[in-house]
């Protein structure tokens, strides 16, 4: 097992398409963990395993692997840049000590790299970034730079210049060393060739030179004290400086290349080394004590307790492996841990290192591991583990609320059966699908991030668990209500089951203001209606109001007033009075001129001010009414109240106007 400071948890994060699966196979490749490359475009890179991913082009979960370089442990995490997976990254993020942003030179930055970038931020990970696809017409790595100071509010420190732009793209210019490096062929097992700097790129070189040398002293006071003393700074006192200086979050290493020519990668590897933390160097994790709530810290020792947490739930092979982050202490195999969460003892039957979703047992886990465990029952994700003689709590983790629902209904009796427990296992590993059946409707409703995250879900359902569901738009369930006051009247007189019965019964409807549901009352004395049949009368007024004479949706903001009636001894019965008065109320609204309500949601979207038109455009297109505007940051939040029926599609619609930015989160506010 490595010291823990030869460690490094790394995330590699960016917008779909910048090439981040890319990067990892070549850093497999290099690393020695691969002996091939496996190349997204034709369905065979080693992180993208699942058939949907293999599909798609795209990472869908969040890939764990292992390689070593320069006699450093680099555990590595894949993650998702499509929007609708940002769960994958969050959770990602929260277990990493530091990440590699990766920038494509022709996008920039584009928008799901600056939320992936700034989640990254809120969890106070290092990062260093990597501009890619420098190879491709049209790539410009000092725009790129100028849109991280701008989207990203960082500070790059330019590492490395290109050598050559688009088909001419061959090497880098390593301005710590002032040295060129050339990769004379795209093959992959070609060793690149350090050389002298061209003539032609030396005078821009010694600026960029000058430039990163201000940029480190402005963040570090050794090299500012160098500076200021015009003494010669080297390599050897530059790189802990900058070590220091991206620790602190104050500065970001930028390096370039192009993952699929193969060019760029073995510096990247270096900087990973030298400048992201070990988990020794990460800020220790806090967490409470449960019966005290007092907080206490746990930097990453062995001898320490046991604190992990589990980040990830996969069910494969129809086992239940979670993926758990060792934070201090050690986890062994055949040994029991505690859950505090659920005040439960687990046992870890087997702990497995994993390389994407093959996997090596091993025995034991030490601080900073990433393993996936194999035996916990009843531990779900965001739970913590611990000794029971030290329990402590780890601050649980915050999942977004699902924006987007479809209906499911299972095509066969077996898909019928076999469907609660694929959703439940669904919903164990992904915590942003969420399932509940509709009340009014009795449909099925599963709500996700975005369609493409729905698809997936459906699609797994079918290919992993083999059971088919139809799907579509949920219904929007409405309600009824009265505009005028109206009376009704009926007589219930017949013969049931041998006996006569009879009852009379005059009832009025009043329409209430919006939200005042639904009040039964009597004006009758006595005599009229005897009080012991007053229960059976409500009984079947209320009947008659769950369903309208419109279109038979429960109606709602009505007064319902017994005015009179008539009694016979003998004859009256809770069965008369309660169908009389559910005739006569059903009567008195359809003269009560009935009109339907729909459901209204509160809409609050976070957008950059440049799209705030646009976005306002389109909801007051589709009935909604904006309530306010706030500022945040950079950001606007626009609160507005929108009919439900309008707002299927909208997570596209908004994504369209904003280029992507924008986000938004949608409840029920009232029938309207």
């Amino acid at each position: 097992m490595k010291k823990i400071g030869q460690i490094r948890n790394i995330g590699i994060i960016a917008h779909i398409d910048a090439g981040k699966t890319t990067v990892t196979e070549r850093v497999l490749f290099y690393t020695g963990r691969s002996h091939k490359i496996g190349e997204v475009h034709n369905g065979e890179a080693v992180m993208d395993w699942m058939p949907d991913e293999q599909e798609r082009g795209i990472t869908i979960t969040s890939a764990v692997t292992t390689c070593q370089w320069k006699n450093c442990d680099i555990q590595i995490i894949d993650t998702p840049g499509h929007v609708d997976f940002t769960i994958e990254v969050e959770r990602s993020l929260r277990v990493l000590d530091g990440a590699v942003g990766v920038f494509c030179a022709v996008g920039g930055v584009e928008p799901q790299s600056e939320t992936v970038w700034h989640q990254a931020d809120d969890y106070l990970v290092p990062k260093i970034a990597f501009v890619n696809k420098l190879d491709r017409v049209g790539a410009d790595y000092f725009r790129t730079i100028e849109m991280m100071k701008d989207r990203l509010n960082a500070v790059p420190l330019v590492m490395q210049l290109p050598v050559g732009g688009e088909d001419n793209f061959r090497g880098v210019v390593d301005l710590l060393n002032m040295r060129q490096m050339v990769w004379k062929t795209d093959r992959p097992d070609m060793p690149f060739e350090t050389m002298e700097i061209e003539p032609d790129l030396q005078e821009m070189a010694e600026q960029y030179r000058e430039k990163l040398i201000e940029t480190v002293a402005e963040a570090d006071d050794a090299i500012m004290e160098a500076y200021l003393e015009e003494s010669e700074i080297t390599a050897r006192d530059l790189i802990p400086a900058i070590r220091r200086a991206t620790l602190g979050l104050k500065l970001v290493p930028v390096l370039c290349g192009s993952a699929l020519k193969n060019k760029g990668i073995q510096p990247l590897l270096d900087a990973v080394v030298e400048f992201l933390p070990s988990p020794e160097e990460a800020p220790p994790i806090h967490g409470k004590i449960p019966e005290s709530g007092e907080t206490v810290a746990f930097a990453a020792k062995q001898k320490g307790p046991t604190v992990a947490l589990i980040f990830k739930v996969s069910m494969i092979e129809g086992r239940k492996l979670s993926y758990v982050r060792v934070y201090s202490g050690k986890l062994k195999a055949g040994s029991e841990i505690y859950n505090p969460v659920r005040g439960k003892a687990e046992k870890i039957s087997r702990i497995l290192k994993m390389h994407a979703n093959k996997r090596e047992r091993i025995d034991e886990a030490g601080p900073g591991s990433i393993v996936g465990v194999v035996g916990l029952k009843d531990s779900s994700t965001g739970e913590t583990l611990c000794d029971r003689d030290n329990p402590v709590l780890l601050e649980q983790m915050k999942f977004t609320k699902p924006v987007i629902s479809v209906s499911i209904e299972p095509k066969t009796h077996d898909d019928q059966e076999k469907l609660p427990q694929v959703l439940d296992k669904l919903m164990a590993e992904d915590p942003t699908l969420n399932v509940k059946q509709d009340e009014d409707t009795g449909q099925t409703i599963l709500s996700g991030m975005g369609e493409l995250h729905l698809e997936v879900a459906i699609s797994r359902m079918r290919r992993e668990y083999n059971t088919s569901v139809n799907v579509g738009r949920p219904q929007v369930v409405y309600r009824e209500t009265a505009a005028k006051a109206a009376a009704g009247h009926a007589v219930f007189d017949r013969e049931v089951a041998g006996q006569r019965h009879f009852a009379e019964i005059e009832i009025s409807v009043n329409p209430l203001s919006r939200g005042q549901g639904v009040k039964v009352t009597s004006r009758v004395p006595e005599e009229t209606i005897p009080e012991q049949y007053g229960p059976a009368v409500e009984k079947g007024i209320r009947e008659a109001l769950e369903y309208g004479e419109l279109m038979g949706y429960p109606v709602v903001d009505v007064e319902v007033v017994v005015t009179g009636g008539s009694y016979r001894e003998n004859l009256a019965s809770d069965l008369a009075y309660s169908v009389a008065a559910s005739m006569a109320c059903r009567q008195a609204l359809s003269n009560a001129e009935p009109y339907l309500l729909e459901p209204i949601m509160d809409v609050e979207v976070f957008v950059p001010e440049t799209f705030m038109g646009d976005v306002i455009g389109d909801l007051n297109s589709r009935g909604g009414k904006v309530e306010s505007i706030a500022a945040k940051g950079d950001n606007q939040i626009i609160s507005a109240i929108a009919p439900l029926s309008k707002m299927f599609g909208y997570t596209t619609a908004l994504r369209s106007a904003s280029q992507g930015r924008g986000t938004f989160t949608m409840k029920f506010s009232h029938f309207d």
